[in-house]
């Protein structure tokens, strides 16, 4: 079978890059496109220790792989669509947004509990400035510390203490058997010895056994689609948070492929690009672009295509999650991204401008030099 042509797309070098730019590398194979993934290092990758929000307001993840295609390196991009900014060069098109994944995002604890369940005080982590301001205001009593890394690393973190204690449980019992050996009416706490019961445990736990914390976490919160794009659903107990409420990122569940305007870009679009998550996404980003939070911001936006409108859902708030702005509006499909912009605009006017630039302003107060 001839090929149509070939395509050298740029991915970060994470597992979870990796694995979305592979599903828009089999769209495009299936299509007979021949596609090298090029793997490229990006300043959110380099500078681990540092919260998203401190990390650029250009795209720490997005800016490198962007600067490879207009240098005419490669043909194209695949980004997480959260990652980028609003503002594009203008030689770039975002030529193509495949089917999107699941929006929302999960509540992960070593027990399945849901969010009502954790104790008073407990601790949860996310690098995610929304996630901390909606964590507050629906649980003022939460601790909410920061957490980063690949979802694996995330995962570990928050079932390290967990697995620890229970290995020592464990490991104490099967002392106490070996002690106990001409005793008949010894009964040992656990069936299986501690051998056997590590070799139970997922790739995923025995990592986790390993890892030393520094902070306990009672709850971490992740992406929905991310979680499941990486492969670790199956082995840890989520919750659903409701996206009502936990208003998710604007984009957050779907891809974006960038390319230079032209030939190679409506390329992609035919071949991949899927008109409903296009316009559901064209609504989130146009209102954040309008109202300006980029990644400084507590700011959700979601928007679901129904029939000939598009319902958004925005939710703004303060960093502590105190003071929020709400609201939702029926957006005809027709003029949905003219539409977008007034709905912004019209949050913009009952508050919403004001969180934003108070949170930018905190935003700059972090990043200004020490004794200023």
């Amino acid at each position: 079978m001839r090929t149509r042509g070939s395509l050298r797309l740029a991915t970060r070098g994470s597992t979870l890059a990796r694995r979305q730019a592979s599903l828009v590398q089999a769209a495009l194979e299936d299509r007979r496109y021949e596609v090298e993934l090029v793997t490229v290092d990006t300043t959110g990758d380099q500078i681990r220790d540092e919260l998203i929000h401190r990390l650029g307001k250009t795209g720490a993840f997005v800016r490198e792989l962007d600067e490879r295609v207009l240098e005419g390196d490669l043909d194209g991009a695949i980004h997480s669509m959260k990652d980028m900014p609003t503002e594009q060069p203008e030689e770039l098109v975002t030529a193509g947004v495949p089917e999107r994944g699941p929006p929302g995002d999960l509540l992960i604890t070593p027990d399945g509990a849901t969010l009502e369940d954790l104790p008073e005080g407990a601790t949860v982590g996310t690098s995610s400035l929304r996630r901390r301001a909606q964590l507050l205001s629906a649980r003022p009593d939460l601790e909410v510390e920061p957490l980063r890394g690949n979802v694996d690393t995330r995962l570990e973190k928050l079932l390290a203490p967990t697995l620890q204690a229970e290995h020592q449980k464990r490991s104490e019992a099967d002392k106490e058997r070996k002690g106990n050996t001409g005793d008949d009416d010894f009964e040992p706490e656990f069936d299986q010895t501690v051998d056997d019961w590590f070799d139970g445990l997922s790739e995923l736990e025995k990592q986790a056994l390993g890892r030393e914390v520094d902070v306990e976490y009672d709850a971490i919160v992740l992406a929905q689609a991310g979680l499941e794009r990486s492969g670790f659903d199956h082995y840890v107990d989520a919750y659903e948070l409701p996206t009502s409420t936990f208003v998710p990122a604007p984009g957050q569940g779907a891809l974006a492929v960038t390319a230079t305007d032209g030939e190679t870009a409506r390329e992609i679009q035919s071949v991949i690009d899927h008109p409903r998550s296009r316009v559901e996404t064209t609504v989130e980003r146009t209102i954040l672009a309008e109202l300006g939070g980029g990644c400084i911001a507590p700011v959700g936006i979601y928007a679901i295509l129904q029939g000939e409108y598009v319902r958004a859902t925005v939710n703004v708030f303060d960093q502590d999650g105190k003071e929020s702005v709400t609201g939702s509006r029926d957006l005809p499909v027709e003029n949905h991204a003219e539409a977008a912009r007034e709905f912004a605009r019209d949050l913009a006017d009952r508050g919403a401008a004001e969180l934003i630039d108070q949170a930018r302003d905190e935003s700059d107060d972090e990043d200004a030099p020490e004794g200023t």
